[in-house]
């Protein structure tokens, strides 16, 4: 196929060339004038699967004719040259022996990292061996680096490394990594001796890892050998080429990776000839990009270089630029332009590695019933088969909360052989015990709620099967690997049965059941926690393909695919920095100079090759550049690559300019077409601020006093849960918030007062504070919130009982919890209380308290809006309480007992009281005459205040400065 040669040999494909089309197209060139079955003993290399697949279907679609052996990089270990070497060590059982390592690493060093990131760590440790591996690198060369310039935590993570050491032993099993570059000397020392006499060809790598280029530079060398680089920049001057000789510098430019492959083989740019003849997609918009990448250290040729770029106009005419407000617009247009694709049979491809924006687009797709080939498919723990095990695993060890055990009796795979009973017990369960119920329910709770169900006979047999199996993950202990996992596996078929394995999910959680179950003698001792984080992270390993049939001509790729090209199309999309290029994470184990000393991969690795997959992408024949403006937190910052793109073009103002004004007018009418595509049609006028006057009768009879200061000031919220009857479901989980510790703290005081209303006892503080902590272990189920309750309580119980000895100078206690309710004169209407204590003075006259945990309310509050204590004290004296008659009632404070100490409120005199109920009188009579309206929001707090009816009200289409609009409703 070749002329000999004394240079390596090199071809290349500018990007906008369809790699594998012109790949095929230049190897059938070179044969044609051979036999037939020469073609047959072409061996061709190419770097991932579906470039593989790509180019048997090219030549399917040509003349009967001999393939070549198609072959992926990877295979080289499965030859015979590599048949006397055991198979490389299962990845996860290595995972689990370093985890091992890390776990004691963590428990010696607490504050190196915590527990929960013990697998995480492992992994990053593992892949840092492979790499070492794959780039030869020995752990002793690390051992070797000076780290006198570094923190303590380099030279603590340089001292743990030599512990993985035994892994680089001779006699120690290979990973994957190790035992391909045993292959690849082997097969280059075979080479050395005997080359061999057909064509070896290796096409489309960029040589990025050690390993691969190690083979690269061999083929290359050989007689009949060959490397075919993709997206090969013809356009770069030699000046400029050689401006990358700095890795530091120059590392995450898309040509770095071929300019060390070509200084490795002595060759430069201008030595590297095309393939294929085929001229790319644009050739203007190849320069363009060429100079708009160039390394940092020479932008400034932008000035000079800049003017001398020609028709601006046409290079740029296929090229879409969105900046869109929101990524929810950025999906939208992306979808409209993918539907478009498929009406015209064309085919497009969208390519982000942002899954969550490809996400978005998928289900804006759903809309059209269009269904993409997504080439990452869906990950495994978002499945239902994967999702039940990382449920079940999460609750090994740990007591049940109830969210999360409505979670588990809601999954679609969970008594999937009796679903509808289970379901609707299920429903009725949450309604009507686990809503406002216990924070973390028992078995015994939950059969004394099926007690109550006398007409379903199955209910007992129900709950007793689901709590077995809730118990049985319970009490899980710590205990060797292969246990947990069995155990684990079984308790989640029993709530499922078979149906969990399943479809593509299922078989895809069972090849990870079995993937763990082959590496878990490896794991030795662990918690439950542990385990859990190990199920949720070999989950995470896998991926299943959406099982229906997708769209043959709208894919989703990853960067990696825009390699292989071949569609009419592309959209390149999340163009942010941070996202494209992923800036590189944290490395745990070595710094960026510990890397370059010790001959490993930089971490501007990752963005050299996105750079590259970026330039390859951009050059297709029509091609789509998005972005959102901002994210759900704050503004996005363009991708560099988009930055230096819009600088050039805007800099050059003669042509650059107006072209890219044109690529984002382009990009503008399809945001605007995104943003009509949700607005309604027609003119919709926002709702005005409801004021609904309901019928006399359907109006509240009754109202506690608590909400007095609600009618005060969104009577609009009386309204809805009076009139309308609408009530907020309770959380589902209760949460340490403040009406659970305003509960506690009253219960607390209840029984304190209770037990010492005769007499305060001389340790009144120590008694106090050990009825707290009996009373906050009963209904405070979180041992961090019940702790520090108890210290806020214990810092303000001294200054509790110092006060209560005042307080019964002048009274005693007498009642507490006490409910009263007094009718008022002339209106069918009656206003109810409970007040949490009343005292008795020597005379008869009467003291009244109320609890806050929280700030209590200002004399402005008290005298405009907070009636509560005053209109309870109106109770007293309207003898609404029972058994207290014709009594005085001389005061009514609060006791503050929040971060601030202290006790606040009114003195009564003579007609005080009596003011106070002719002013909720005439409150409550304004509000029952007919043409009076219950106005959303008249008076809140503070306008942030929020509201359990605001969305009721359509709050948002109105403020509180429109006037309200009274409408009468009916029965």
């Amino acid at each position: 196929m070749f002329d000999p040669s004394d240079h390596p040999r090199v071809f290349a494909l500018p990007p906008g060339v369809d790699f594998p089309a012109a790949l095929v197209r230049g190897l059938r060139d070179r044969m044609k004038d051979t036999a037939p079955h020469d073609m047959a003993r072409v061996e061709l290399f190419v770097n991932t699967a579906r470039m593989q697949r790509r180019i048997r279907a090219l030549f399917a679609q040509q003349d009967a004719s001999f393939l070549p052996k198609l072959r992926l990089v990877t295979d080289l270990g499965r030859d015979g040259i590599g048949a006397d070497l055991p198979d490389a060590v299962n990845p996860l059982v290595r995972r689990l022996e370093l985890a091992q390592l890390v776990r004691k690493l963590i428990e010696a060093e607490r504050d190196f990292a915590a527990r929960a990131h013990t697998f995480d760590l492992a992994d990053s440790l593992a892949a840092l061996m492979e790499e070492m591996q794959g780039e030869g690198v020995h752990p002793d060369t690390l051992g070797e680096l000076d780290v006198d310039r570094h923190s303590a935590h380099w030279e603590r993570s340089q001292k743990f490394l030599k512990l993985v050491t035994k892994f680089f032993a001779s006699d120690a099993p290979l990973n994957a990594e190790a035992r391909q570059r045993v292959v690849v000397n082997r097969l280059i020392a075979r080479w050395a001796d005997t080359p061999p006499s057909h064509p070896v060809i290796i096409a489309g790598s960029t040589g990025s890892r050690g390993t691969t280029r190690l083979l690269m530079e061999a083929v290359a060398k050989l007689p009949q050998g060959a490397l075919i680089l993709p997206g090969f920049d013809t356009d770069m001057p030699e000046t400029v080429w050689n401006q990358l000789d700095d890795d530091l510098a120059s590392e995450d430019h898309p040509q770095y990776r071929f300019h060390a492959l070509l200084r490795a083989l002595e060759l430069t740019n201008a030595e590297v000839p095309l393939w294929d003849d085929t001229p790319p997609a644009s050739a203007g918009r190849n320069a363009l990009v060429s100079l708009a990448l160039r390394p940092a250290p020479v932008t400034d040729e932008w000035l000079l270089e800049g003017p001398k770029l020609r028709d601006l106009a046409e290079a740029t005419s296929n090229v879409t630029l969105i900046e869109a407000p929101t990524a929810r617009h950025e999906a939208l247009a992306i979808a409209l332009r993918l539907r478009k694709a498929a009406e015209d049979g064309q085919s497009a491809a969208l390519i982000s590695p942002d899954r969550m924006l490809t996400r978005q687009v998928t289900a804006a797709l759903q809309r059209w019933g269009i269904e993409p080939d997504d080439s990452a498919g869906i990950p495994l723990p978002q499945t239902p088969s994967g999702r039940i095990l990382r449920q079940t695993a999460e609750l090994m060890g740990r007591k049940l909360p109830s969210d999360k055990l409505l979670a588990l009796l809601k999954h679609p795979l969970v008594a999937s052989g009796e679903r509808g009973d289970h379901l609707k017990r299920t429903r009725d369960l949450e309604l009507e015990l686990l809503r406002g119920g216990p924070p973390f329910p028992t078995r015994e709770e939950v059969l004394a709620w099926a007690d109550k169900r006398k007409s379903d006979e199955g209910i007992q047999t129900w709950v007793a099967g689901v709590w077995d199996v809730l118990d049985a993950l319970a009490h899980c202990t710590t205990g060797p690997l292969p246990e947990l996992l069995e155990s684990h596996i079984a308790l989640t078929e029993q709530l499922c049965g078979a149906a969990m394995w399943d479809k593509p999910t299922g078989e895809e959680a069972a090849k990870a059941v079995s993937e763990l179950r082959e590496a878990a003698s490896a794991g030795g001792e662990m918690s439950c926690a542990d385990y859990g984080d190990l199920v949720h992270f070999v989950l995470n390993r896998h991926e299943v393909r959406d099982p229906n049939a997708p769209h043959p001509g709208i894919m989703i790729w990853g960067t990696l695919e825009a390699r292989v090209q071949g569609s009419d199309m592309v959209i390149l999309a999340g163009l942010n920095d941070g996202i494209w290029p992923e800036l590189p994470g944290p490395d745990p184990w070595l710094n960026r100079q510990m890397r370059r000393d010790a001959g490993l991969l930089l971490p501007d690795r990752r963005i050299g090759l996105s750079a590259h997959d970026f330039q390859q992408a951009i050059a297709a024949p029509d091609v789509w550049l998005t972005r959102a403006k901002r994210n759900a937190e704050a503004e996005t910052v363009p991708s560099r690559w988009v930055n230096r793109l819009t600088n050039l073009l805007g800099g050059l103002q003669d042509e650059g300019k107006p072209a890219l004004d044109a690529m984002r007018g382009r990009g503008a009418e399809w945001v605007a077409l995104a943003s009509a595509l949700d607005t309604p049609r027609g003119d919709v006028p926002p709702a005005k601020r409801p004021s609904p006057i309901p019928p006399l009768t359907a109006r509240p009879k009754k109202l506690p006093v608590t909400q007095i200061e609600t009618l005060i000031r969104d009577p609009y919220a009386v309204y809805a849960r009076y009139v309308l009857k609408l009530r907020p479901l309770d959380a589902l989980h209760a949460s340490a918030d403040a009406p659970l510790r305003g509960l506690a703290l009253h219960d607390v005081l209840d029984r304190f007062i209770d037990e010492t209303a005769a007499h305060l006892p001389d340790d009144a503080v120590q008694k106090l504070t050990d009825m707290a902590e009996e009373v906050f272990a009963e209904m405070v189920p979180w041992p961090a919130t019940r702790a520090m309750w108890q210290a806020k309580l214990e810092r303000v119980a001294p200054w509790f009982i110092e006060t209560e000895h005042l307080r019964r100078q002048y009274a005693r206690p007498l009642l507490q919890e006490e409910r009263g309710a007094v009718k008022l004169d002339g209106l069918d209407f009656t206003l109810e209380g409970r007040a949490d204590r009343i005292d008795e003075a020597t005379d008869g006259a009467l003291f009244l308290y109320d609890y806050k945990t929280g700030s209590l309310p200002t004399k402005a509050q008290r005298d405009h809006f907070n009636k509560q204590l005053p209109l309870l004290a109106a109770i007293a004296d309207k003898d609404g309480f029972e058994g207290l008659t014709r009594r005085k009632v001389v005061g009514a404070d609060y006791i503050g007992l929040g971060s601030v100490a202290k006790q606040e409120g009114d003195r009564f005199e003579f007609g005080d009281l009596d003011k106070v109920w002719d002013e909720l009188t005439a409150l409550i009579g304004a509000y029952l005459e007919p043409d009076k309206g219950f106005s959303s929001r008249r008076a809140v707090f503070e306008t942030r205040w929020e509201q359990n009816y605001d969305h009721l009200a359509r709050f948002g289409e109105w403020d509180e400065t429109d006037e309200a609009f009274a409408q009468e409703v009916g029965q």
